[in-house]
């Protein structure tokens, strides 16, 4: 089963997909929209193209482990991309990914600049892998 894991951000969605099998994540694209209903229809037209089977979103709780706001509009935003794809979600704790994707970039020699662009779709691999680890085939 094909799998899209979403980092998703008021201003930038970075997107991974896991292969075939359910087993791999790789890194796709980062949607940079600010309009809602824009970053809608660019993760629908993606989620299509690649045929997912269902979707995995960064879950942002804060260290306590609560609901803030950015959860509360990652909450909503899967919640109406699911109604318009009409694919399964899943939520995932995201605590630590952006940070992981910054320090294993910074480890790869990727310069600030160039980081910034990569860091929201290997932040939505980190998130997309660690669901896969623990639902191997999807």
């Amino acid at each position: 089963m094909r799998v899209l894991g979403l980092d998703y951000g008021e201003a930038r969605i970075g997107l991974a997909v896991s292969d075939v099998f359910g087993i791999v994540a790789t890194p796709l694209e980062t949607v940079c929209e600010k309009d809602r209903d824009r970053q809608l229809r660019a993760v629908a037209q993606v989620a299509k193209e690649k045929q997912v089977e269902k979707l995995v979103f960064g879950h942002p709780k804060r260290m306590d482990g609560s609901i803030g706001h950015r959860a509360e509009y990652t909450e909503a935003f899967a919640k109406d991309l699911s109604e318009m794809t009409g694919l399964p979600y899943e939520l995932w704790d995201e605590r630590f990914s952006s940070t992981e994707a910054h320090r294993l970039l910074e480890e790869g020699g990727v310069s600030g600049k160039k980081r910034k662009t990569k860091v929201d779709k290997i932040a939505a691999v980190l998130i997309l892998q660690g669901w896969l680890n623990l639902h191997p085939g999807g």
